[in-house]
């Protein structure tokens, strides 16, 4: 009977220690990424009022690409994954108010950050001509 209980005591002693360690392991902070991948970026508005990005980067690590508001408030959020290379992004701003936003695009550890001044312009409307027969 002892030699069972002594049995029993070794095999689940074991148990616990592994599952205790794997499940630190599976469960540690997320810290900084350790692998921050290099991208490049590049953003130009198009002739009908769209916000084109373009982001070329290493796979392997995501980046992400933010439009906030002057508040902080996030319009837009777009996720690159870690096995993309490149990805265009066409943003249609036409529906959002006037004021001052701002696109970042981060690894997790650079952050670039543009700001993007949307402003309508007041449209004015030319005095009507008058024609007159004589």
């Amino acid at each position: 009977m002892k030699t069972l209980i002594k049995s029993l005591l070794v095999a689940f002693t074991l148990t616990a220690v592994t599952f205790s360690t794997s499940w630190a392991e599976s469960n540690k902070p997320i810290g900084k990424p350790k692998n921050a991948v290099a991208f490049q970026s590049s953003m130009y508005t198009t002739n009908a009022g769209k916000v084109q990005i373009a982001v070329n980067k290493q796979t392997g690590g995501k980046v992400e690409v933010r439009l906030t508001n002057s508040a902080g408030k996030e319009v837009f959020v777009q996720s690159i994954g870690k096995r993309q290379e490149a990805a265009r992004l066409r943003l249609d701003v036409s529906a959002l108010p006037d004021g001052v936003y701002q696109v970042a695009i981060s690894n997790g550890v650079e952050t670039t950050t543009q700001e993007l001044t949307l402003a309508t312009t007041p449209v004015t409307h030319a005095a009507p001509r008058l024609v007159a027969f004589n």
